[in-house]
């Protein structure tokens, strides 16, 4: 007995060594990781949780900061590279925010952010940071990612004098990288490289430089080497804005320009609109006006953003705020506005390209009782996004509604997910579709459709086929990074969406870049999703307008017991008409349930019926009971079934499934 206690003594002692043995060797794994990245333990030190306690939060005195002491820079990097955690460590290391609790994506504020891990909607935060004793203001604009939000990317830009480019250690340059770059080259800002998540085991830092100096020309030394998660090197980003970008050209004893980029609505302040300062001084109590509109508005509160609005009273020249001023419409002050005193107009600023939508669909309450309040909704959520372009429409299947144009179909999805959310409004969506143009010939008709070329938003109220000269369809120039070993499939793809490959290039000794030019139609409900699982994740996607082209297009109309259908109306390509109609209606077929009577589905170009299906009705056997007897009381009854199917499929109301065009057009 003795024996064995002393033998379980001795196994639980050396289980013990043998667990310390294993902690010993995590910590020095971690450590010769630190060292391999070139990371040092004083470096480390600078951001620790000890060292943030003692930072308080200060109030900003905007008078301390003349135009030599500002930088305005935002953040710019494919989706899901770390620019919001970025922003977090910004906003901790300053001591904007508390850093003992575990604060993430604290800038974005919309709950569909929250809960996809994605930017929408471009913030900004004013910070304020010490640089050889010297105090700096920066005011920094965290942007969306994805390439749907493009154009809020362009209004940050327009604010700033430079950006920081971050790039993940573990993906490398992506697609939206490539743009988000040309973006800040074409404007000349001056451009901080970062690498970020070089905590990672797989971060090959030194592959990702070799493909900035390629795709750029950024040389290996001008990187900086970041982690957000664990707050690596956040000073030495902080010390790089304010060495590298330049600061504001801006002088406050000039009269009052400003330049607004940005705005958003709140319910009992109206229109907030972000601004720039860029020449003399913004008080509360001053008249201003836009230029474009010519009215007059008395400031009510001014300020800069933090976490929150921080209402400051003035600001000066070279500074970024937000302004109210009792502003009902955000119609009255557009994106891009120039704002100056009233008693003092000055020359507009050089505004940047408004947005310009991409994708349209429809929208309709599911219940037209609901109509006032789908509009309220509508009315409250375009107020905080002037990107999406809306059209009253009338359907006669669906009743009254809209048609809105969206940037792509993210963007589109996010807006309908905050109907839900926001207003608890359940709508009908229908199918996504692109702007075409088409030439009309004949006097009347070019009177008629107000002009020779005329642009189609709905498909259904296409101008009459005998009028129409020539189609045209939006094009867009596609850029694909992925691995060489999925070129071939990468290739095809295009191919068969009817795409050229005009360049191509190695970024690396792995990865290629090619530059496809393919029809928006194309691309727009699944392309991203097919790209993704042919290159098992590995590939990323961006593209950008280059205008239209002529097409050889066919309207093809689909019908329900002949019926047409007006939301499902589309123009194709003559070689996709057949087998697009074969498919649609396949999967129509699919997503309408069985009635008490035949439901017939068709589509056609013209008066030529491409696909037919039906969908047979429910039977019940009327003549069962009749056991023996005299026919003709069986025929009778048969002649009764058949007479109320008739009348039934004549007055029958066809339900259709919510998502049932949308799923009908995935390729």
């Amino acid at each position: 007995m003795i024996i064995c206690l002393k033998m379980l003594v001795y196994k639980s002692s050396w289980y013990s060594l043998n667990r310390h043995i294993h902690r010993l060797r995590k910590r020095l794994s971690r450590l010769q990781h630190c060292i391999d990245t070139n990371v040092s333990s004083r470096s480390r030190s600078i951001y620790t949780t000890q060292s943030l306690k003692n930072k308080k939060k200060q109030k900003i005195e905007l008078s301390e900061f003349p135009p030599e002491n500002i930088r305005n820079f935002s953040i710019i990097a494919h989706v899901d590279h770390g620019k919001s955690t970025l922003a977090d460590r910004f906003l901790e290391y300053t001591g904007v925010i508390s850093d003992t609790e575990k604060n993430m994506q604290v800038l974005d504020k919309l709950q569909v952010e929250k809960e996809r891990g994605i930017t929408v909607k471009a913030q900004t935060a004013s910070i304020c940071h010490t640089y050889n004793e010297r105090p700096y203001l920066l005011n920094l604009i965290d942007t969306p990612g994805h390439v749907d939000f493009n154009f809020e990317v362009s209004r940050s830009l327009a604010a700033c004098q430079g950006v920081i480019l971050l790039v993940d250690a573990n993906q490398g340059v992506q697609a939206q990288t490539v743009a988000n770059f040309y973006l800040a080259f074409e404007r000349n800002l001056s451009v901080i490289p970062v690498l970020n998540k070089i905590d990672l085991p797989n971060a090959q830092p030194d592959v990702v430089m070799q493909q900035l100096y390629k795709l750029f020309d950024i040389k290996p030394e001008e990187i900086l080497q970041v982690s957000a998660k664990l707050g690596i090197g956040i000073k030495e980003v902080l010390d790089a804005i304010v060495e590298r970008i330049p600061p504001p050209t801006a002088d406050k004893d000039k009269p009052l320009k400003c330049l607004m980029f940005d705005s958003w609505y709140a319910p009992y302040k109206g229109v907030i609109a972000n601004v720039a300062v860029v020449d003399g001084v913004i008080r509360k109590g001053d008249k201003i006006m836009p230029h474009q509109t010519q009215k007059t508005y008395e400031v009510q509160e001014i300020g800069i953003m933090q976490a929150t609005e921080v209402p400051t009273d003035i600001l000066y020249a070279g500074q970024v705020g937000y302004v109210t001023a009792n502003i009902k419409n955000i119609k009255e002050v557009l994106v891009g506005e120039t704002i100056y005193h009233a008693n003092e107009p000055v020359e507009p600023l050089p505004g940047f390209k408004p947005a310009k939508p991409m994708v349209y669909a429809g929208v309709y309450p599911i219940d037209q009782s609901q109509l006032a309040l789908l509009k309220v909704a509508m009315d409250k959520l375009t107020l905080n996004d002037s990107s999406v372009e809306v059209h009253i429409n009338t359907s006669a299947v669906l009743g009254q509604g809209w048609v809105l144009g969206f940037l792509g179909l993210l963007h589109m999805d996010v807006f309908i997910t905050r109907l839900d959310q926001e207003f608890q409004l359940s709508t009908i969506v229908t199918a996504p579709n692109v702007p075409y143009q088409v030439t009309v010939k004949g006097t009347k008709a070019i009177k008629q459709y107000g002009g020779e070329i005329v642009t189609v938003l709905n498909p259904s109220k296409l101008p009459d086929v005998n009028v129409i000269l020539e189609y045209r369809e939006p094009m867009v120039k596609g850029t694909i990074l992925a691995p060489e070993e999925y070129h071939t499939q990468i290739l095809n793809l295009c191919l068969s969406r009817r795409g050229t490959v005009p360049e191509q290039s190695y970024i690396d000794d792995t990865r290629i870049m090619s530059i496809s030019n393919l029809p928006l139609n194309e691309i727009l409900v699944d392309f991203f999703d097919e790209l993704k699982s042919i290159t098992s994740g590995y590939a990323s996607f961006d593209y950008e307008d280059i205008g239209y082209q002529p097409s050889d297009l066919l309207k093809l109309e689909f019908l329900i017991n002949g019926n047409p259908v007006e939301e499902m109306v589309m123009l194709v390509h003559r070689s996709r008409a057949r087998a697009l109609a074969e498919r649609v209606i396949g999967r129509l077929k699919e997503s309408i349930s069985r009635q008490q009577f035949l439901i017939t589905l068709q589509a056609k170009v013209g008066q030529k019926i491409l696909s037919r299906e039906d969908i047979r009705p429910y039977r019940k056997d009327v003549t069962a009971k009749c056991y023996g007897g005299d026919v003709s009381r069986k025929t009778k009854l048969l002649k009764q079934q058949a007479a109320g199917k008739k009348k039934m499929r004549m007055i029958g109301k066809v339900e259709v499934p919510r998502d049932a065009f949308i799923n009908a057009l995935k390729k």
